[in-house]
């Protein structure tokens, strides 16, 4: 959506596919980092935004393996000193009235792309299914898949990512938050399961780790025993925890970390999680793939107003986002082993909890890696900013 609307603005004739009618679906990425809000008010989207419903959250408290980590955002540069917690929904239907002004932008809702068409090696458009179910074509000089960590375009094109595994999924689900608990995001990772609290206002949203592939033996254990592992792991939230009535209400989140060694075929790209599905390690997966739209739309908006993109063209946006997608996934990959694996393969009930890896501690203790921290986690390696020609000097 991002990048069809900064084409857009461009003046490119850009199509977007949604398979669905609405975008209210049961979304689990709903952080908006600092930099993708320096990116709305570089678009003169903030006064929009800001009729969004949302949380923000300036610190994160985490006790991880005993250490107490406290990471806060208010000492970030740049006006936004915080990440913004919104309905991924809310947010899509902002992006969509705002590429709507412009006569080159076109959404296509309820509409199931079927896979490339294909001239040859060249991908030269999609098949889609329209409204009414007819399977119809549409050429285009460039497509972009942005269809997921699932992508079917990447299978169709037979690319396959290069994973470097997960110890853990995650389970989603909501319990009520009350007044004087606390705000911003909490976390508790020590031996046995971690749990991560996102305070959302009237409620929070927990992301409670779990062994990697142990979703359905769990859930054959039944609710009291996520209740009893809960209450064990924050207990503040043991008064609660009786909401949690039916395990429909709890989602399973099949984390990855892989990454495509190329982005590009000729005729298509790849951004976002179709070409490096991220953990949700810091919550940054949505604010790359914004980051790759931006350098994309810099990058291509004018050869696509030639009419012709060239592989080399496309490399140069798999270039300028390499690097970041490469560090933060690294630093995932890091988390992942020193810290989820020890939390996830002990016994919370018997086990000792195993001492905190020595960055850990390090961070635990030592501010200035605590703002480096904060700085990754909500501006990240090599922000993007939006190019002159999508700018606008006063609101639409």
């Amino acid at each position: 959506m991002v990048l069809g609307l900064l084409l857009a603005r461009a003046g490119v004739p850009v199509t977007v596919m949604e398979k669905h009618a609405e975008f209210l679906r049961d979304f689990r990425g709903d952080t908006v980092h600092a930099s993708t809000l320096r990116l709305l008010d570089e678009l003169s989207l903030a006064p929009q935004f800001a009729k969004v419903p949302h949380r923000l959250i300036n610190t994160a408290n985490m006790r991880i393996q005993g250490a107490q980590v406290k990471i806060d955002l208010r000492r970030i540069p740049g006006p936004h000193k915080h990440i913004a917690m919104v309905p991924q929904w809310d947010f899509l239907e902002m992006l969509a009235a705002a590429a709507a002004q412009e006569p080159t932008f076109t959404l296509m809702r309820s509409t199931e792309m079927l896979g490339p068409l294909r001239d040859g090696p060249k991908v030269v458009g999609v098949d889609y299914r329209d409204t009414t179910g007819t399977t119809r074509q549409l050429r285009a000089t460039l497509t972009v898949a942005r269809d997921g960590r699932s992508s079917m375009v990447r299978s169709a094109m037979g690319l396959r990512p290069n994973s470097f595994g997960a110890p853990m999924d995650v389970w989603w689900f909501r319990l009520p938050r009350r007044d004087g608990d606390p705000q911003g995001l909490n976390g508790v990772f020590q031996a046995g399961h971690g749990c991560a609290v996102i305070d959302r206002g009237d409620y929070y949203q927990i992301a409670y780790i779990i062994p990697k592939g142990t979703d359905a033996a769990m859930r054959r254990e039944g609710l009291n025993a996520l209740r009893k592992q809960l209450t064990i792991l924050v207990p503040w939230l043991g008064d609660r925890v009786d909401t949690l009535d039916s395990f429909d209400d709890v989602k399973l989140l099949d984390v990855q970390l892989n990454r495509l060694r190329r982005w590009y075929a000729d005729g298509l790209l790849l951004i976002g999680d179709a070409a490096h599905a991220m953990s949700p390690v810091g919550g940054v997966g949505i604010n790359l793939a914004v980051a790759d739209a931006v350098a994309a739309a810099r990058i291509l908006a004018k050869p696509l107003h030639s009419g012709h993109v060239t592989t080399a063209q496309l490399a140069r946006v798999q270039a300028r986002r390499w690097l970041p997608t490469v560090v933060i996934q690294a630093l995932q990959h890091a988390i992942h082993d020193r810290v989820f694996t020890a939390a996830t393969n002990a016994d919370p009930l018997t086990a000792q909890p195993p001492p905190a890896p020595r960055a850990v501690r390090m961070v635990s203790t030592m501010p200035p890696l605590q703002r480096l921290a904060g700085y990754l986690i909500a501006i990240g390696p090599l922000p993007e900013h939006a190019p002159a020609f999508a700018r606008q000097k006063t609101p639409r």
